[in-house]
């Protein structure tokens, strides 16, 4: 009698992911598996072109299969629709995939980091960097926002009074003052169950948080880059894509 063998199960290879967050600042990237993460200065002369070829130049002693990139600006459907600005020039029609050499994902850098902090509910993410990012995600769907430039006090807005620049202008007491106003204002039109702080400057606000907020690093940015290829093992977020319209992306099980 012959013996039938069972097919012996394919090895499932992870895919090798390298996150890239661009800042105003700072362009931070790492791959899925490395330990150590690297950098370089960005700025207002910084351009696309100019990002990949140093990040490619950086890595290439790296290998990776794919590429997350978190880019501070409105993104659809994983494509840049609007120049950024505390950046250079040349993004909005610039091909990533072709560049890289490698199939590209992009989002906007709050939406990443706050995809990489999401557990649950309705939270509220609010990035303290040379802007201010914000995104709002509700039972899994995200809601990339643009609150930044909405009106704030004396015909400034939001992002003049809590961004770097407002850090430097008003010093780091008062530009707390404000900071915790802002968060408070936003978490009470907004109503979350908790409010995650990210971004460089958010260190600055001290110990004392407003009520329901919670300070996380750069390292959620990098989390969620890998959640964007399905690579995470959050059961609330495992196996999923992000599928972009005008104001939100819902987040669904392959």
């Amino acid at each position: 009698m012959r013996v039938m063998r069972k097919p012996r199960a394919r090895k499932h290879t992870k895919l090798r992911i390298l996150t890239v967050d661009v800042g105003g600042t700072h362009v931070k990237f790492e791959v899925s598996g490395h330990a150590k993460r690297r950098e370089f200065e960005s700025g207002p002369s910084l351009s696309a072109k100019k990002m990949v070829a140093t990040v490619k130049r950086m890595t290439e002693d790296w290998t990776y299969d794919v590429v997350s990139i978190g880019y501070p600006g409105v993104v659809r459907q994983h494509r840049i629709v609007a120049e950024p600005r505390n950046l250079g020039r040349g993004w909005r029609s610039f091909d990533f995939a072709k560049a890289f050499g490698r199939p590209v994902k992009i989002v906007n850098d709050a939406v990443m980091q706050a995809l990489g902090s999401y557990r649950g509910g309705r939270m509220l993410f609010l990035g303290l960097g040379t802007g201010l990012g914000s995104t709002l995600i509700v039972d899994g769907i995200i809601a990339p926002m643009e609150l930044a430039h909405l009106p704030y006090q004396n015909g400034r807005t939001f992002e003049d009074y809590v961004g770097a620049a407002g850090l430097e202008r008003l010093g780091k007491k008062k530009w707390r003052k404000h900071a915790v106003d802002v968060i408070k204002r936003l978490t009470a039109a907004l109503e979350p169950e908790y409010v995650i702080l990210g971004g460089g400057n958010a260190k600055n606000l001290g110990k004392k948080l407003p009520r329901f907020a919670q300070l996380r690093d750069n390292d959620s940015a990098f989390k969620g880059g890998r959640k964007l290829w399905n690579e995470s093992a959050d059961p609330r977020t495992r196996n999923l894509t992000i599928q972009d319209s005008l104001l939100y992306c819902r987040l669904q099980s392959r």
